[in-house]
């Protein structure tokens, strides 16, 4: 289904009369034409198969090495609070029968995360979506982020990230997991 751009204007248009503002006035003139384009591009994955992208792998060997791509940026809105949680994922996978370009695993991270989400689910489908187009052996996703429905409201934490893993197959393993975590940079002892 494709994102009534006419809707979410209509949508600005009663924000902004709701909380006591003319949506009338100058100042708004190119808001409500404004905000639609960008939750557009916020909720772009709502219409994307995130499997499409790995659907051209290249077949390999024995490969026993990971696979390890960092910093893969994360934006991403709450579900609970439509505000944007933004930060990084890091993705490992042990090959089995087949790898994919890296480039496509950005794809995947990005239509996943450009959905009204949670950023644990989120972690977890970029895990399962990896291991339903590729097979592999393992997998270990992190996803560490910074929401702003806690930095900018309630106890406004601005300084707190929040960090989530998801691990399948032999990456499970605790000591094949902290050595994956080990080179993303990401300290297992802290989780």
């Amino acid at each position: 289904m494709a994102i009534d751009r006419a809707r979410l204007e209509a949508a600005v248009a009663e924000l902004l009369a709701a909380i006591g503002e003319d949506p009338a006035k100058p100042e708004y003139s190119t808001t409500p034409e404004r905000f639609a384009q960008a939750y557009e591009e916020f909720f772009s994955g709502l219409n994307e198969d995130a499997l499409d992208h790995l659907r051209e792998t290249v077949p390999v060997g024995d490969v026993s090495d990971a696979v390890v791509l960092t910093d893969i940026t994360v934006r991403s809105m709450c579900e609970h609070h439509l505000l944007p949680f933004l930060g990084v994922a890091h993705v490992a996978y042990l090959p089995g029968k087949k790898i994919v370009g890296l480039g496509k695993i950005p794809r995947v991270v990005n239509t996943l995360a450009n959905r009204p989400q949670m950023q644990e689910r989120l972690t977890e489908q970029i895990a399962d979506t990896l291991v339903q187009g590729l097979d592999p052996r393992g997998v270990v996703v992190v996803v560490e982020a910074k929401h702003q429905c806690v930095a900018a409201r309630g106890m406004e934490q601005t300084a707190s990230n929040t960090i989530t893993i998801a691990s399948r197959g032999e990456l499970s393993q605790p000591a094949a997991r902290a050595e994956i975590m080990g080179l993303m940079g990401v300290r297992g002892d802290q989780h």
